[in-house]
C-alpha cells in the first residue's frame, strides 16, 4: 500500500500545545504540536466519532472533547476509555517551515490495540472475569494488550456478550441506535483474541480460599487469578404491586427491549425516580410519543448530585417537551388486576398509566462471594490495585475504594469509571504495581441538552458558576472547603475536558482564585504550574 507526503500545514501555524484537523487529501488528519515536535493522528474519536481537534492536549495526552477518552498523541496508544480502539498514527517530517504528513492511499481512522495470542505452553494459567460490562471487557482487552498469554475466560449471566450499557437509556430506548450498533466487539473478535465467552451462567458461589467458582448446577471452574465485575441489580420498590406487569426496571438488554415492546403498546407512562436512568427513561419514552409524568421524592431532579438550579433547568426542558412532573412526593402503591393501571402516591393522588419504569438506583450483585470483605451496601471492599483477597480483584459499581482526590471511600456507579477499574485490575492481574487514579466522569444527553460532569462532590459549601444555567452555556464548580471537588458544564466541552486534566494533576484552581481569574480552564491547563496551582 502506497503512501502519499502532504504538505498540511507551516510549523509557525500551531503553537506547543495546539492542534488543529487538517486535511490530507481525502484524509481527515489531526495535527497537534507537543513542544518542537508534530504529531499527526486520527482526526476522529474511535468512541463515538467526536472530532478530537475540539479536545484538549495536555503534554503528549490528548482528551477527546465528549466522553474524555485519552490518546497519546505520539503514537496514538489509548490511555483512557470509554474508546476501545487506538488511534492511527501518521509519519510526519518538516522540510524547512513546511510540516509534511505522509498518508496511506486507504488511511485507518483507527487501530485495534496491539494484543498477545493465547499460548498454554507459554503460559498455562486461567484468568477469569465474572461479568461482561464495562470492567470486564475492560479487563479482558487489556491481559492481552498486557502480554498475558494464558486462558481468559469471561462469564456472564446474559445471553449476550458485551454490550453499550450506556445507550440502554439513550439512543437505544428511544429508537436512535439499531440492536446491532450495541455489541463493544464481534464474536469474532472474542475468537481472535482468544476470550471465552460464557454466556447463561448464574455464579452461585466463589471460594476465595479454593480459588473456586460454582455455577448453579453444581459444576466449579477454578482460577489462578479472578476479576468480580457483576454490576448492580436494580433496587425494586417493596409496596403493594410492585409484581403488577408492566413495571419495568432498566438494566439489561432485555430490560431495554422488553421496555421498548411494552411502550409499543402503552399510551401513557410513569417513571418512578429522576436520577440519571430514570430521566433518560422519559425523555426516551417521550421520543416514542408516550405521555410520561415523571415522580420523585426530591424537590427537581438530579439536586443530590448536580444542585437544585442545573436540576430546575432538566426539568424545564423536559416539561417543555410535554413531560410532567410529581415532585416531593413518594410512589405508596401500584393498582391493577393484572396489568398496573395506576400509581398512586403518599398524598392520595392517583395517575393512571399502561406502564411505569423503576428507576431508584441499584445494590451490589456480591451476595455469592466467601472470603472477601463486603460493606454495609453489599460493596467488596478493595485497596488502590482493586484487589480483594488474594487472587480476587473486583471493579465497576460493585466496589467501595478510595477516592484518591478526597481521601475517601467510595461507589461510583459510572461507566467509563468501570472500564478503568478493569484496565488497572487486569494490570495488576499480570504482575504490575497500577494504582487506580482515575477522575470520575459522567455525561447525560436529554432531548437536545448534553452535560458532561467530571470529579466527585457528594456535598458542597456552595457552587460557583461561570456562564448562565438557563440559556444551557455554563461551567459549575462544587466547592467543599475552598476547594474545587467537581465540575459540570452544557455547552462547554473542552473546557471540561480541560477540567478532567486539572482535577488529574492536582492543579484545579482553588475557589478564590476562579473568583478573580477570568482565565479558561484552557488555558490555566496551558499556564505555568504556578499559576493554576
Amino acid at each position: 500500500m502506497g503512501s502519499t507526503d502532504v504538505h498540511v500545514a507551516n510549523t509557525f501555524d500551531l503553537r506547543d500545545g495546539e492542534m488543529k484537523e487538517v486535511a490530507a487529501g481525502d484524509t481527515r488528519v489531526l495535527l497537534a504540536r507537543a513542544g518542537d515536535r508534530f504529531h499527526a493522528v486520527s482526526a476522529t474519536c474511535p468512541h463515538y466519532g467526536a472530532p478530537l481537534a475540539e479536545g484538549v492536549l495536555c503534554g503528549t495526552r490528548l482528551v477527546c472533547p465528549w466522553h474524555h477518552a485519552a490518546f497519546n498523541i505520539v503514537n496514538g496508544d489509548l490511555e483512557e476509555p470509554p474508546a476501545l480502539d487506538a488511534l492511527a498514527c501518521f509519519d510526519v517530517r518538516v522540510d524547512s517551515e513546511r510540516v509534511l504528513v505522509s498518508v496511506p492511499d486507504e488511511a485507518p481512522d483507527r487501530r485495534t490495540p496491539t494484543m498477545v495470542q493465547p499460548d498454554a505452553l507459554a503460559d498455562s494459567r486461567q484468568f477469569v472475569i465474572i461479568g461482561a460490562g464495562a470492567a470486564g471487557y475492560a479487563a479482558a482487552q487489556t491481559l492481552r494488550e498486557e502480554g498475558f498469554r494464558g486462558n481468559v475466560v469471561m462469564i456472564t449471566r446474559e445471553d449476550r456478550g458485551p454490550y453499550d450499557r450506556p445507550n440502554l437509556s439513550k439512543d437505544y430506548l428511544h429508537g436512535h441506535a439499531e440492536p446491532e450498533w450495541m455489541p463493544l466487539r464481534s464474536e469474532e473478535f472474542f475468537k481472535e483474541h482468544g476470550i471465552k465467552l460464557v454466556l447463561n451462567k448464574e455464579v452461585t458461589r466463589v471460594d476465595a480460599r479454593s480459588k473456586t467458582i460454582t455455577f448453579e448446577g453444581g459444576e466449579t471452574m477454578e482460577y489462578d487469578s479472578l476479576l468480580v465485575a457483576t454490576g448492580g441489580a436494580p433496587v425494586r420498590l417493596n409496596i403493594a404491586g410492585s409484581d403488577l406487569k408492566n413495571v419495568c426496571m432498566l438494566r439489561s438488554f432485555s430490560d431495554a427491549d422488553s421496555i421498548i415492546e411494552t411502550a409499543g403498546r402503552s399510551r401513557r407512562a410513569v417513571v418512578v425516580g429522576a436520577s440519571f436512568i430514570g430521566m433518560e427513561a422519559a425523555y426516551s419514552l417521550r421520543e416514542r410519543g408516550l405521555e410520561v409524568t415523571v415522580v420523585a421524592p426530591s424537590q427537581e431532579p438530579f439536586e443530590a448530585t448536580l444542585g437544585a438550579e442545573i436540576g430546575a433547568l432538566f426539568r424545564r426542558v423536559h416539561e417543555t417537551h410535554g413531560v410532567h412532573f410529581k415532585l416531593g412526593s413518594i410512589v405508596y402503591r401500584f393498582e391493577g388486576s393484572h396489568n398496573v393501571e395506576a400509581v398512586v402516591l403518599d398524598n392520595g393522588e392517583r395517575i393512571e398509566t399502561d406502564m411505569v419504569v423503576v428507576g431508584v438506583g441499584v445494590r451490589p450483585v456480591t451476595h455469592f462471594l466467601e472470603g472477601v470483605e463486603l460493606d454495609e451496601a453489599g460493596a467488596v471492599v478493595v485497596d488502590s490495585r482493586m484487589s480483594a483477597a488474594d487472587g480476587i480483584y473486583a471493579a465497576g459499581d460493585i466496589v467501595n475504594f478510595v477516592d484518591r482526590r478526597t481521601k475517601r471511600r467510595a461507589r461510583i456507579e459510572h461507566w467509563r469509571t468501570a472500564q478503568q477499574h478493569g484496565r488497572i485490575a487486569a494490570r495488576n492481574m499480570v504482575g504490575h504495581d497500577s494504582v487506580f487514579d482515575g477522575v470520575p466522569f459522567f455525561w447525560t444527553r436529554q432531548f437536545d441538552v448534553a452535560l458532561l460532569y467530571v470529579g466527585r462532590a457528594t456535598s458542597w459549601d456552595k457552587i460557583i458558576y461561570r456562564g448562565d444555567v438557563s440559556s444551557q452555556d455554563f461551567l459549575a464548580f462544587y466547592v467543599k472547603n475552598g476547594r474545587v471537588l467537581a465540575v459540570a458544564g452544557i455547552n462547554r466541552d473542552r473546557e471540561m475536558a480541560a477540567a478532567e486534566e486539572l482535577l488529574r494533576l492536582g492543579r484545579m484552581p482553588a475557589a478564590e482564585q476562579l473568583k478573580w481569574d477570568d482565565m479558561s480552564l484552557v488555558e490555566m491547563l496551558h499556564a505555568p504550574e504556578s499559576i493554576s496551582a
